[in-house]
């Protein structure tokens, strides 16, 4: 049954990322914001390693919540 709501749910996703581009902009532009700083800042590899721990923390953070 979980497989399930997993699929309703990314189904549900897709279709507003289709049917609003623009709720997807806004929802992901202060990520693409703060690794562009990040970037400026500090280099692309201290940007690299920030997307792998985000990327990570992402992963391990929601097997956690489940």
């Amino acid at each position: 049954m979980a497989k399930e709501i997993d699929r309703i749910r990314a189904r549900s996703a897709w279709a507003t990322v289709k049917e609003s581009p623009v709720i997807t902009a806004i929802a992901v532009a202060p990520v693409v914001v703060v690794f562009g700083l990040v970037w400026w800042l500090l280099g692309g590899w201290a940007a690299f390693l920030l997307l792998v721990l985000l990327g990570v923390g992402a992963v391990f953070g929601g097997k956690l919540l489940r």
